[in-house]
């Protein structure tokens, strides 16, 4: 039997799935670990925890799947792929392999104050053409540049060479590989704000304008290559990393979602919507970013994406901040113990509005409160919130895909797969459907994040032959189609525009 190891490190734990040949889950393990909140604003990660508790994962699912000899995991695990919260920044000495600073996670806003200053500058429309994405905190780019500019003595290291700058899928690479790759794929570099996505190369310009040493870098490779091979130490026999791609990407590919118009949802800490839109870059004119799809071969491929960042994190609000249940399993009974949220709207807007509204200074607002409003109507109306951001960003994406021509435009979604832990929530999914007015579908395997780190290492490896072949094997658990009346779903979207405008300050 064939089978590949998924390293799946995601915001809040990592996990690792074992897959076989024909993408049935064999084995898992996941462990949480610490998020650090310094100040308002700034969220921070460990490496070395990060490391550490995807190593534990990678050994536990290996045993609880049987492979625990070195025979064994030689003869049947062909090949290891990881995926990875994508623009998380981390910075580590090449020599010692010891981070400089702790890894500054997507979600961390600590360096707004240098994107407004980009702005002003007028790089907006450089960084959008060459990069597909909008200047925001949220990536990679100005993350380094805050850890350069405030730890000491970082700018000369990095200028002699002795640093290495990496998202966390170039951290699990350089420790799997006892420090000798220092490497990435092309979904992850375009997550840096520095990657020319056209041509998949470095764009020296932002590097002269940022003030990042191309030496800092990984050499970028296609998402499905051989980059190297673990010590045999670590897991018990020396195998073929062949595999990488950012979290969203990667769930995309898990999807099979392989060409021009279709489209996928992952419900997780944010949200997040891509659409394949083939081998053309298109640039968005509705708030959404062009980014850079899995490639298998140097050909680049693209997708339009809207990033939503906070999605199931409000559930996780609802618990530890409003203490309105006590675990996250109860939401969905509380939400369906009223027939509606009330007409209460919940904006969580925590961390600012991501696409495709691009509001850092937003903050989180429920509207529409009466005496008659319970907690049950809070918990559904944050329920709801996360399928009415969701709904904006297909707006945005239908307009976009309508515009313009040449290969890819006038496509629609017609329908959206959806993976993440907030898709098995039938009332969520199905309030998705509503708004949408296009089926919601849930695949049997709802791991696609980790699948198609699988696909893609199997791909590299010789384990599958081609596309063809992963497109058969996705296969649906249920399809939700929409029950809500157009006119209504547009009255509902209407109010939540109404919510959203609340939540900024004039």
């Amino acid at each position: 039997m064939a089978y590949i190891l998924a390293l799946d490190q995601g915001t809040s734990s990592s996990r690792s799935i074992v897959f076989d040949a024909d993408g049935h889950i064999v084995a898992m393990a996941q462990r949480e670990f610490r998020q650090i909140y310094p100040q308002p604003g700034w969220v921070e990660h460990d490496p070395m925890e990060i490391w550490d508790s995807q190593l534990a994962t990678a050994r536990e699912a290996l045993a609880k799947a049987g492979l625990t000899s070195s025979a064994d995991i030689t003869a049947q695990v062909k090949a290891i792929g990881i995926t990875n919260q994508r623009e998380t920044t981390l910075v580590w000495n090449r020599r010692t392999g010891q981070p400089i600073y702790n890894a500054i996670v997507w979600q961390d806003r600590r360096a707004e104050p240098l994107c407004a200053q980009l702005r002003a500058q007028g790089l907006s429309d450089q960084v959008r053409a060459s990069t597909g994405l909008v200047i925001d905190a949220y990536f990679s780019a100005t993350k380094i540049r805050w850890i350069l500019d405030h730890v000491n003595g970082a700018h000369i290291a990095a200028a002699k060479g002795e640093l290495a700058f990496g998202t966390v899928d170039s951290w699990l690479l350089w420790k799997l590989t006892g420090g000798r790759v220092h490497a990435t794929d092309v979904s992850n570099a375009a997550r840096t704000m520095l990657f020319d996505i056209r041509h998949n190369v470095w764009d020296h310009e932002l590097l002269k304008q940022l003030h990042v040493p191309e030496s800092l870098l990984p050499k970028v490779f296609p998402s499905s290559h051989v980059f190297g091979e673990s010590d045999a130490a670590l897991l018990g026999a020396s195998l073929p990393i062949a595999g990488m791609a950012g979290d969203q990407q990667s769930a995309l590919f898990g999807q099979a979602c392989f060409s021009a118009g279709l489209a996928k949802n992952t419900y997780g800490t944010g949200c997040f919507m891509l659409m394949h839109t083939g081998d053309r870059f298109r640039t968005s004119t509705n708030g959404l970013i062009t980014t850079s799809a899995a490639q298998v071969d140097a050909k680049p491929q693209f997708a339009f994406e809207g990033s939503v960042f906070i999605g199931g994190a409000v559930v996780q609000w609802l618990r530890d901040g409003l203490k309105a249940i006590s675990a996250s399993s109860e939401v969905q009974g509380l939400a369906e113990s009223v027939p509606d949220s009330g007409g209460v709207m919940f904006v969580p807007a925590f961390t600012g509005l991501g696409a495709p509204y691009w509001q850092a200074e937003a903050r989180g607002a429920i509207v529409g409160l009466t005496r008659g409003s319970t907690v049950a109507h809070i918990a559904r109306a944050a329920l709801e919130s996360i399928a009415y951001q969701c709904a904006a960003l297909l707006q945005a994406m239908s307009r976009d895909a309508a515009d313009g021509g040449g290969p890819g435009a006038g496509t629609q979604v017609t329908e959206l797969r959806v993976d993440g832990g907030a898709c098995v929530n039938d009332l969520l999914m199905q309030f998705q459907a509503d708004l949408l007015g296009i089926p919601v579908v849930r695949p049997k395997v709802i791991e696609t994040t980790a699948l198609g780190a699988a696909y893609l290492a199997g791909l590299a490896t010789g384990v599958y032959r081609n596309l063809d072949e992963l497109s058969s094997q996705w296969q649906v658990e249920r399809r939700f189609h929409p029950t809500l009346a157009r006119d209504r779903a547009q009255e509902l979207m209407a109010r939540w525009e109404h919510a959203v405008r609340q939540t900024v300050a004039d």
